[in-house]
């Protein structure tokens, strides 16, 4: 017959093993099935997920992996494009997103904004400085790297401008 402590020594690292199963992400962010496109901002492309439904845009880039946001061979940075119906004012934030992200709020003209460098898992609201109708996302320290400001001039592909009118 087993004592309760007994019982309690090895019941409760079976309990964590149970609770902590359900600590990674319920479903994994499956970019495949998302439509993608290139957006250039001066001379430098940039392969993009188009999120244009509402589940999409609510989702983001949680739970991708650098490995999944690493540069394509030839050098094209990977990212996120939403896409909104409307200009708005509400900001993002990093609730599950893994990896430290740059983020462009882009105008409906394709003028940027406002750009912010966001912490992994951090839930406070990145906000633009003005009303946008596009917003980036991409690895952080990107655009500093690539020297890519706010003013600069994103090309929306055209087929991503048709979606959106």
């Amino acid at each position: 017959m087993s004592s309760p402590v007994g019982l309690w020594v090895r019941t409760v690292p079976l309990l964590a093993l149970f609770v902590c199963a359900g600590c990674g992400p319920s479903e994994p962010n499956v970019l495949d099935q998302m439509p993608t496109d290139i957006v250039l901002i001066e001379d430098h492309a940039f392969k993009v997920w188009i999120a244009k439904r509402a589940e999409e845009v609510e989702r983001g880039l949680m739970f991708v992996t650098k490995e999944e946001m690493a540069p394509l061979e030839d050098g094209t940075e990977r990212g996120m494009l939403f896409v909104f119906d409307y200009d708005r004012t509400t900001g993002f934030w990093m609730r599950n997103t893994i990896i430290p992200l740059d983020i462009a709020f882009i105008r409906a003209d394709g003028t940027i904004v406002t750009i912010h460098t966001m912490a992994p898992y951090d839930e406070r609201s990145y906000r633009p400085g003005a009303p946008y109708r596009y917003a980036l996302e991409v690895n952080a320290n990107v655009f500093s790297r690539l020297e890519v400001r706010s003013g600069d001039h994103v090309q929306i592909p055209e087929s991503v401008l048709k979606g959106s009118q």
